[in-house]
């Protein structure tokens, strides 16, 4: 290690954007420590390394009993709509939560890692701004983006299909195929797949960060269904596990967990940070020095520690422009049963609905926006076994009710996480009088959609439940989270939610040129502290119809090599590339 620091670079965070950041300064040969207020069930700290088996096929223990953290009894977060409508908040509890422990978000993903496209990236530019939504154009492009769009898929490890009939033809260039071929599919969406192509649409199989075949030392999946919100017990996965396992054996990398960030230290002039303060689990105050400190904590606690320190608000931006997805949820209940317990939670997505057509449009206009877009739509299952028996009355009925399974085996389900236009009015900053088990204040988020999500998001269903009947759904219904309108009784006990639960969070750290609009530059450092970056989604601009790892993970990568003098040489388009 230097003898000036702790580390040349110290990371708050060990999900997908810290992850990726430790592999590639680790790569160049410097020296981290990752710090993540989580436990670590992920992998040994010491040499060799093994990595762990404390994940397992328990509903209870991931779903209830917050085994990846966090309690939100002890880190509650606040939500409301807006203060005109609910005061200081609506709700306290778990909102939009994701895993606080070693690999973070990753952990509970089931792995579908989608590219931005490359009108994504200049949203403004091509389609024009939106009355009431800050749209803007990225500071960076779709084919600056590209190589390290490649280098995280190589590393994690991704199955997909990038050529051919079964690939996806709204999908941008790529300058070369996927690590991995798909797995196999799920018996619903083979249903469900066949029926949106006899309406018209273009299912193709999801590119997934979940081995198909042994990759990297970890075995193939073994589609054993405990996938989206569970730790893998095999380690299929590979994000982040991948980079974190990387980063440990080049010795250069040390991760500290139940490590509770408090602080960016500044030097005199404000300009430059100097390390981090932490809690450890006996309450002492500590603190690392590094040249360069990396905030990856997730786009809702990033904005919510500088809110805590008051640093790199110059432009007033830290934690506005908020954006999750806005969900679409069409569920059709079948006469047979879809084996929806085997498999990645989603082997199948439809991108149509992000482009948008003459019908689109129309509707639209008639709705007052100049256009709207949709987003993926995954193809998948329904609950788990715990959540369907509580579902169910209790009484003589209940184990014929489970035998039959109407609300979970015979259930199929599309999710369209559909983009989220940034607002200025939606926020996260700091709850006035809520606070974690530390006293420190607890973030709150101020979120309301934007009308273009509502109209999108009731235009496109109709879609949806068209494939579901055709698939052979005997009834469907779609529903929304978070809910639109007043909220009712069966919106307050739905296991969804009165707040976003998407667990897709973005832009509250927008990155962009000019300092009096954005609060990061390109590289993902920020505009009032020279050594200050971020590794996370909450740089942001905009938020696509696409979830967000892959491109996260990316921007990290592109940040970590440019920092180190490392970086990729660009690519293009090659001439069998789609475009």
């Amino acid at each position: 290690m230097r003898a000036d620091h702790d580390a040349r670079v110290v990371i708050v965070g060990s999900g997908p954007g810290g992850a990726t950041f430790a592999d590639v300064v680790t790569a160049a040969g410097w020296d981290c420590i990752i710090l993540d207020k989580g436990r670590n069930h992920l992998i040994d700290l010491q040499p060799p390394y093994a990595l762990k088996g404390d994940y397992s096929n328990d509903e209870l223990k991931f779903l209830y009993r917050h085994f990846l953290g966090p309690d939100p009894l002890l880190e509650p977060r606040t939500y409301r709509r807006s203060a005109e409508i609910d005061g200081e908040r609506l709700y306290t509890g778990d909102v939009n939560n994701l895993p606080s422990t070693i690999g973070g978000g990753g952990v509970h993903a089931d792995g579908k890692v989608p590219r931005f496209r490359e009108i994504d990236f200049r949203l403004r530019s091509e389609l024009g701004p939106i009355d009431g939504a800050t749209i803007e154009d990225w500071p960076v492009t779709y084919g600056e983006l590209e190589p390290y769009y490649s280098e995280v898929e190589r590393v994690v490890g991704v199955a997909g299909v990038a050529d051919g009939p079964r690939a996806n033809p709204f999908a941008a260039w790529r300058s070369g195929p996927y690590p991995m071929p798909p797995g196999p599919d799920m018996h619903g969406a083979v249903l469900s797949a066949a029926a949106a192509e006899r309406l018209g649409l273009h299912p193709y199989p999801a590119p997934t960060a979940a081995n198909s075949e042994p990759y990297d030392g970890r075995p193939a999946c073994n589609n054993c269904g405990f996938c989206g919100y569970y730790g893998c017990p095999i380690h299929a996965k590979g994000d982040p596990v991948a980079m974190l396992s990387h980063a440990l054996h080049t010795g250069r990398c040390e991760i500290r967990p139940e490590c509770y960030v408090t602080d960016v230290a500044v030097d005199p002039s404000g300009r430059r940070a100097t390390g981090v303060r932490y809690l450890d689990p006996a309450g002492g105050m500590h603190e690392v020095t590094a040249e360069f400190v990396v905030l990856a904590c997730g786009a809702f606690e990033t904005p919510r520690l500088l809110l805590q320190c008051g640093l790199g608000n110059s432009s007033g931006l830290v934690g506005r422009n908020l954006m999750y997805h806005f969900q679409t949820l069409t569920v059709g209940g079948f006469p047979f049963r879809l084996h929806g317990h085997r498999g990645r939670a989603v082997t199948h997505l439809h991108d149509d609905h992000i482009v948008p057509d003459a019908d689109d449009l129309a509707a639209a206009h008639r709705a007052g926006l100049p256009y709207f877009r949709g987003g993926i739509v995954e193809h998948g299952s329904a609950a788990g076994p715990i959540l369907e028996a509580k579902t169910y009355l209790p009484g003589p009925l209940h184990n014929d009710s489970m035998r039959r399974s109407d609300l979970r085996d015979r259930l199929w389900v599309f999710t369209m996480q559909g983009e989220d236009l940034p607002q200025a009015t939606n926020t996260i900053d700091l709850d006035p009088a809520v606070v974690d088990a530390w006293g420190r204040p607890a973030g709150r988020a101020t979120y309301a959609p934007h009308d273009h999500e509502v109209v999108a998001s009731a235009h496109i269903a109709k879609t949806l439940e068209a494939v579901m009947t055709e698939a052979g759904a005997q009834w469907t219904i779609t529903t929304t989270s978070p809910p639109v309108g007043e909220l009712t009784e069966l919106d307050r006990k739905n296991p969804l939610g009165v707040a976003p639960a998407s667990r897709h969070v973005m832009g509250t750290c927008r990155m962009g040129h000019d300092p009096a609009t954005s609060v990061v530059n390109a590289e993902s450092r920020f505009h009032d502290i020279d050594n200050l970056l971020c590794a996370d989604s909450s740089v942001f601009v905009t938020s696509a119809g696409y979830g967000p790892t892959l491109t996260l993970a990316a921007l990290s990568a592109r940040a970590a090599h440019l920092l180190t003098g490392t970086p990729l040489p660009p690519t293009s388009p090659t001439p069998s590339s789609p475009s």
